[in-house]
Formats: C-alpha cells, sequence, structure tokens
C-alpha cells in the first residue's frame, strides 16, 4: 500500500467511527465537499498536506495520532 491510500483508508476509518459523512467533515473543516470527494478518489495521486491538515482538524484527530497505526507501518516505496 502507498501513502495516498493508506490516508484515504485511514479517513474512511475516522469517518465510520465517528458516524460522519464525507460532506459533514467537508463542513467540519472548512472545505468544500468536492475537495473531500476528490482526495478520496483512488485515481488521483497526490495531496496537500495543508488539506489532510483541515480534514485532522475536522475529525478532531492530531498528525501524530493519525499516522500512529499499523497501515502506515510497511508503506511501499514510492519511487518508481
Amino acid at each position: 500500500m502507498k501513502i495516498k491510500e493508506a490516508i484515504v483508508v485511514r479517513i474512511q476509518e475516522l469517518c465510520k467511527q465517528q458516524d460522519m459523512k464525507y460532506n459533514q467533515l467537508a463542513t467540519r473543516a472548512g472545505v468544500t465537499p468536492s475537495t473531500v470527494y476528490s482526495m478520496m478518489d483512488p485515481s488521483r495521486k497526490d495531496l496537500s498536506v495543508i488539506t489532510l491538515k483541515k480534514l485532522l482538524d475536522g475529525l478532531e484527530i492530531n498528525m501524530i495520532d493519525f499516522f500512529n497505526c499499523d497501515l502506515f507501518r510497511n508503506l511501499e516505496q514510492e519511487i518508481e
């Protein structure tokens, strides 16, 4: 798994845990719903650290706790 895919999976997990729809997350994070849906799109390879931080603020989780999970322990190498 690569970093972008792991981030998407982690956000999906947190939204499910908090019973939060992507539109709600967008509102709480101060971004447009299209920003959230675009980030979740598997064909999009990059995402902004600033956008990620806003989403984490909306989920009320800090970066350390977000990345402190098994999803991020054995990521594939990004260099191709």
